[in-house]
């Protein structure tokens, strides 16, 4: 705006010039000019300046008036005051090129203003100017006539209504596009008609409304009312009938703004105010079939149609058919049994594979139970005019088991073994129990639940468990199976020692058999006290072989930890099965800790061998001795005599050393007498025993 500003100055500086100088030579004339626009458009209450610019002549008059009044004089350059007509006092100011400013500028304000410079002498100079004050447009509201708008009758209005601000321009827009006068609409000053309004004349209808110093926009959201229309109706799902228990919904629909109520009439039925025009019915029955009408309203215009359908429902049985077998006349015979209760009419049964005869609705047939019967799957056919259907049925002799076994104690400390005998059979299978040859019943110490497939035994003392077999039987018409149960008193069947590498912590594991009665285990070492057992300041419980209990452990449990081990030091572990206060035999001993050499054992041989070794030395010296005696003694019979140079030889011969006989290939005969030196005479120190270094292993005794 600045540099508009300089550029309208500069144009009016330009002109001046050029008049003065067009005037030179002749006469002096004055020359005004207007800097800018000669029309000002002015926000109310700024302020706003008609600016001139002047030549020709110094210190004329101004005169500015508003149309013909004069409303302000004053010569430019003198120091007098202007003279301003009353009205405009506190409003105008001139300034010192002649320009005029208002202060605070009022609607009243605006009009054309004229500038004239005279001066004695030369012609009047002068320039017109047409101010325009706005003030900016304040709550702007947009009406609508008449309050109800039906689609096809009168045509209604929109207006509008402007608190403030002077309106140059409208402009009217329907969902953003803008409206023309035409056949369905007319424009007129401040209002806008629609004729012959339609459901498509709903929607947003905005009035804009613009001056050169303001914009606002005025919106309506006008609905027109119509409907209800021609109403749909139809079943969902669609079908040409349907059957008892199912669920449906009926569907009145029909266009209508706002959107139409309905209410469904069924005989001296009416369901009013459905949802959205829907009638579900759930679990429908014969009796909901019929004639339904489905009545619409528009509940504002009141205006309202209605359209009739047939409902067929036929009945079939709920459901499918159930088949099932049982054991009748004592486990002789097998009952299959179908059924498929309700419908109309009832459904048909029968088990074509075992006979022709069919029963309505709940059919039943006995039958011999051959051992052809087991696992023949049998089939009931379930005939009806709505839907075709089976089941199918299959019996079987009890399977192959394995008893299973558990052990708890109950809240008086006596231990109960649970035995549980469960076989796959249909009909269900009943279980007998017995007690080596007698049947067991339920009692003080037995007790057979419900269903027969398990035993409860309870007492005090192991003992009152292991003394006879227990053997269970499960029966049905196609045959039985039996199993025998031994239990045993607590043992233990494996027992395994894992230590960890820094020989710190070793895990114990065991197992036992599946029918042993065990309760608990007591964990047991010998060697040097544990850290634990010297924080808890109480001594473990010990047994005369010097084996303590360290740790107790629930019959549940399969392993455990012992922590905090000396890796320099040697322990042994092993663990008692326990029932209550009854102890099994220990389990073998694991040995955890650096080789300890030679065992007590091996120690004791050693001392009872070195006795029969130095005997069996002494037998030995004393048979070579006799053996040398008798050699010298055959050498002396039947000597002949030898010359003195011979003997002279042969005693040469006997003091040379071993080692020259040995290199001429002759094996030196041994020296028995060395062979009684004791270890004191002897050349050569006899071999000292190193210790190999400790490995830590753990070892089975």
């Amino acid at each position: 705006m600045a540099s508009l500003d300089q550029s309208r100055r500069l144009t009016a500086v330009f002109l001046l010039v050029s008049l003065s100088f067009s005037f030179q030579g002749a006469h002096c004339k004055l020359v005004v000019a207007p800097v800018g626009s000669t029309s000002v458009n002015a926000r109310a209450g700024t302020n706003v300046t008609l600016a001139v610019l002047f030549g020709g002549a110094p210190d004329p008059v101004v005169t500015w008036s508003k149309g013909a009044l004069p409303v302000l004089t004053w010569t430019i350059g003198s120091g007098a005051a202007a003279d301003i007509a009353e009205g405009f006092k506190e409003v105008l100011k001139i300034e010192k090129d002649g320009s005029l400013t208002f202060v605070n500028v009022l609607l009243d304000h605006a009009g054309n203003y004229t500038m004239d410079l005279t001066k004695s002498g030369l012609s009047k100079a002068e320039t017109a100017f047409t101010l325009k004050v706005f003030e900016n447009f304040q709550n702007v509201e947009l009406t609508v006539q008449p309050d109800l708008l039906k689609e096809g009758l009168d045509p209604f209005l929109l207006q509008y209504r402007v608190l403030r601000g002077e309106v140059e321009q409208q402009r009217w827009l329907f969902n953003g596009t803008e409206i023309k006068t035409s056949s369905h609409y007319t424009v007129k000053a401040r209002s806008l008609e629609i004729l012959h309004p339609n459901r498509n004349d709903t929607g947003r209808y905005t009035v804009v409304l613009t001056n050169p110093l303001s914009r606002v926009e005025a919106h309506r959201d006008i609905t027109v009312l119509y409907g209800p229309d021609e109403p749909r109706l139809e079943a969902r799902p669609a079908k040409p009938f349907y059957l008892p228990g199912e669920s449906l919904s009926l569907v009145c629909q029909a266009g209508g703004s706002p959107r139409p109520t309905a209410a469904w009439v069924s005989g001296d039925l009416t369901f009013p105010d459905s949802q959205d025009g829907v009638l579900n019915r759930t679990n429908v029955q014969i009796s909901q079939g019929g004639v339904y009408t489905c009545k619409l309203t528009n509940q504002q215009t009141k205006e309202q149609r209605q359209k009739s359908m047939i409902l067929n429902v036929y009945e079939k049985p709920p459901g499918d058919p159930m088949c099932s077998v049982q054991s009748v006349n004592v486990n002789a015979a097998l009952q299959y049994h179908c059924q498929w209760p309700g419908g109309t009419p009832l459904a048909q049964l029968s088990f074509p594979e075992l006979s022709n005869s069919s029963g309505a609705g709940n059919f039943s047939l006995t039958v011999t139970a051959l051992a052809n019967l087991s696992w023949k799957t049998v089939t009931c056919m379930a005939a009806h005019p709505v839907e075709q259907n089976k089941c199918n049925i299959t019996a079987s002799r009890p399977v192959e088991f394995l008893p299973t076994v558990r052990i708890s104690v109950d809240s008086q400390g006596k231990i109960v073994v649970s035995l549980h005998c469960v076989s796959d059979a249909s009909p269900q299978a009943v279980v007998s129990w017995s007690r080596g040859s007698q049947a067991v019943a339920t009692g003080a110490t037995h007790q057979i639940n419900s269903d027969t497939t398990q035993l409860q035994i309870r007492g005090y003392n192991v003992s009152d468990f292991v003394r006879q077999k227990y053997s269970c039987t499960s029966r049905n018409p196609l045959g039985s199976q039996r199993r025998e149960i031994q239990l045993l008193g607590p043992t233990i069947s494996d027992f395994s020692l894992f230590p960890n590498p820094e020989g710190t912590v070793v895990t114990l594991t065991w197992e036992v058999p599946p029918t042993s009665v065990v309760t608990g285990f007591d964990i047991q070492v010998k060697g040097p006290n544990l850290p634990s057992e010297k924080r808890n300041g109480s001594e473990s419980r010990g047994a005369s072989d010097g084996y303590r209990t360290i740790q107790q452990k629930p019959g549940s449990a399969r392993s455990t930890d012992v922590l905090a081990l000396d890796p320099n030091l040697s322990y042994r572990f092993r663990v008692i099965p326990r029932a209550r206060t009854t102890e099994g035999q220990p389990s073998e001993v694991h040995r955890l800790g650096p080789d300890e050499g030679l065992s007590g054992p091996a120690i004791a041989g050693i001392a009872a061998g070195i006795p029969c070794s130095i005997l069996f030395l002494v037998l030995m010296g004393g048979a070579i001795y006799l053996c040398v005696n008798w050699n010298k003694n055959k050498s002396r019979q039947a000597r002949y005599p030898v010359s003195r140079a011979v003997e002279k030889v042969i005693t040469t011969q006997s003091e040379m050393t071993p080692h020259h006989l040995l290199a001429g290939g002759l094996k030196s005969p041994p020296d028995y007498n060395k062979l009684q030196q004791t270890p004191s005479e002897r050349s050569v120190a006899l071999p000292t025993f190193v210790p190999p270094p400790p490995v830590r292993v753990a070892t089975t005794v």
